[in-house]
């Protein structure tokens, strides 16, 4: 089981990643923001693996987000990430109940950005968060082990 280890999480995520802080800002001023970061960050990657269609149909369901919706994608985000860290520390199986909890809040939080779903897309996805040091980073920012946990989460329960 990996060991948990506090540190502080990072204050920008990898993509559009999960939580964050925007302040009081509309919804609209917060998802433009991440679009345009996201595109500067990443864009180039992004179109690049999986093409200018899938990019941008992400950005509109982004763009389109009411401000209910958006606060809901926050918190469900905020969420994920407290989830995995309490899990981490407490040692608890990926494969558990609380894995597929976070699973599922996680395919959840997904359906706000992609404009389909599959099991192997979500499971490419949680290859990428332990393959990619950037996505790993920002999961163990606060709780070392948290990528690995929400990974085989992912691998377990995506169905």
């Amino acid at each position: 089981m990996v060991q948990a280890q506090t540190a502080q999480r990072p204050v920008h995520p990898p993509h559009c990643e999960i939580g964050g802080r925007m302040g009081k800002k509309s919804a609209a001023t917060k998802t433009r923001r991440l679009v345009e970061d996201n595109e500067r960050s990443y864009g180039s990657e992004a179109r690049a693996r999986w093409g200018d269609d899938a990019v941008d149909a992400s950005n509109r369901l982004l763009l389109g987000l009411s401000e209910s919706e958006f606060e809901r994608f926050q918190a469900l985000g905020t969420q994920i990430n407290t989830e995995l860290e309490a899990a981490v520390q407490r040692g608890l199986d990926p494969v558990g109940e609380t894995g597929k909890r976070i699973c599922g809040l996680h395919r959840e939080w997904l359906g706000y950005t992609w404009s389909f779903y599959t099991p192997e897309a979500h499971r490419g996805l949680a290859e990428m968060y332990v393959a990619d040091e950037r996505f790993t980073a920002y999961y163990d920012g606060a709780v070392t082990g948290c990528a690995a946990l929400l990974h085989d989460a992912i691998c377990a329960w995506a169905k």
